[in-house]
């Protein structure tokens, strides 16, 4: 078993002064901005600190400043985008807000880290692009586990050729969520299994090709009209390799989360790929032999934080960039269409 460790690039730090500081408003109190964002900036050793957090519910916003040590909580969503005292901002909205608060955040100044999916749809993750362009400013979608080592290896594995010529990848991403109250069941809130996770899986189908898929097949189980619960699709890539993924948010599979790839020489199979820091492996079985590899339990998020701040600090390079994210919708449209749904927003 080779160990990639586990130190990460924690100890390359460069001490940042007040001036190139990233100072982070936040749109959206809900659950997922202090593990994503708050947390993670806590420990960024100065180079990142969260400011302001703003809700749709002023009292709600309070009490979220209050709890994680945020300075200030804004009035409003406006009042977040145009504050002059921060550099960037964290869109935690529902899906259906994603590209009118981005955009008016990039209009005001800010770079802009959204939630994945980035946006309802293609034509609207285009908008998002087209204004990051237009500010001269970063948008980057909040796949934080692609700056995680374990899926760096992943690729290096796939495109140094040690698997051969890539015949087939799968991605699956199975999880439950009972409460039928959420608003990854609402359709007018950009909802759905596809949205949720599954645009996990077809990111992941995408990078490790290094080509866009086409969705050839797919087909859904419904939680209520429009709104998918469960989702299987097949896709063709370019070369001739097929792509299967799987995705859902209640269904007889509770727990799924692996993701595979195979060459004419080998495989690659990899466990908990989408939150490597809680748990991973990565298998290699190549010419009769098996060997085992583990990479940093540090959590992705971390990662992410620490190449965003980078990437709005001083112009590094930002993996995940909007031009992606359209191209990930895209895909994702094709899907729910394959499966005789409309896209979200549409």
């Amino acid at each position: 078993m080779k160990d990639f460790g586990t130190g990460g690039n924690r100890g390359n730090r460069v001490k940042i002064d007040e001036e190139n500081m990233i100072r982070f408003g936040i749109l959206g109190a809900g659950r997922i901005g202090p593990e994503a964002l708050v947390r993670p900036a806590l420990a960024s050793g100065g180079e990142v600190r969260v400011e302001t957090v703003a809700a749709r519910d002023a009292a709600r916003a309070g009490d979220f400043a209050r709890r994680f040590g945020i300075p200030r909580a804004a009035a409003g969503y406006a009042e977040l985008v145009e504050d002059k005292g921060i550099d960037a901002v964290y869109v935690a909205l529902p899906n259906s807000l994603h590209a009118e608060w981005s955009i008016r955040a990039l209009e005001a100044g800010k770079h802009v880290l959204c939630e994945k999916p980035m946006a309802c749809n293609a034509p609207e993750a285009q908008r998002m692009a087209d204004a990051a362009a237009g500010a001269g400013r970063i948008l980057a979608e909040a796949f934080h586990y692609r700056y995680h080592p374990l899926v760096l290896r992943m690729k290096e594995i796939v495109a140094g050729g040690e698997l051969g010529e890539l015949r087939h990848i799968e991605a699956h991403f199975c999880a439950p969520l009972w409460r039928r109250s959420d608003i990854r069941y609402r359709y007018d809130l950009g909802g759905g299994a596809t949205m949720d996770l599954g645009c996990y899986c077809i990111n992941l189908i995408r990078f490790l090709a290094g080509a866009e898929p086409e969705a050839a097949a797919a087909r859904a189980r419904l939680a209520s009209p429009q709104v998918d619960r469960y989702m299987e699709a097949d896709y063709r890539l370019p070369s001739g390799a097929t792509a299967r993924m799987t995705c859902s948010l209640w269904s007889r599979v509770l727990l799924r989360t692996w993701a595979v790839a195979r060459g004419i020489h080998g495989e690659l199979r990899v466990w908990m790929p989408f939150q490597p820091h809680y748990f991973h492996r990565l298998k290699v079985r190549v010419g009769g032999g098996t060997r085992v590899e583990r990479f940093s339990r540090e959590r992705s998020y971390a990662w992410q934080l620490r190449a965003f701040a980078a990437a709005a600090r001083g112009g590094a390079p930002i993996a995940t960039t909007a031009a992606d994210a359209v191209s990930n919708m895209r895909v994702i449209d094709t899907v729910y269409g394959k499966a005789g749904l409309k896209a979200r927003g549409g």
